[in-house]
């Protein structure tokens, strides 16, 4: 199954209370950005919202595991911060953005945690 366009623009209709969402095809899915921050995985019109250690629990309590995709020569491959929405949210708006602003936060603090690369020094030739 592919990624339809119907669902892509009904996300970003419904999500678009929260910032500027865009999308940007990667993968033969798509990731979701809000204001140039990545939060979600779109794939097979399935959702996937990134999850770190506070946040994974609610996925796991609704019985939604990590996104978890096939590639060349591997059977599967697993990305532990992306998990499976509930297909709820897609029927509730209000239940969606939540969820959608844990995961944009949750993209936050892990830019913001993420070390930063150390400066290569610099030579100079006389």
């Amino acid at each position: 199954m592919a990624l339809s366009q119907g669902f892509i623009d009904t996300l970003t209709d419904q999500l678009g209370a929260l910032g500027h969402i865009t999308v940007r095809k990667m993968f033969g899915g798509a990731g979701l950005y809000c204001d140039g921050q990545i939060f979600a995985l779109l794939n097979d019109d399935i959702l996937y919202l990134k999850v770190d250690d506070e946040t994974r629990g609610s996925f796991e309590a609704e019985g939604f595991g990590p996104f978890v995709y096939s590639a060349k020569g591997v059977v599967q491959q697993v990305m532990t911060a992306y998990h499976r929405a509930p297909d709820r949210l897609l029927d509730d708006e209000d239940d969606l953005r939540a969820w959608a602003r844990n995961a944009i936060a949750v993209g936050r603090r892990a830019t913001t945690n993420k070390p930063r690369a150390k400066a290569k020094p610099v030579t100079r030739s006389r």
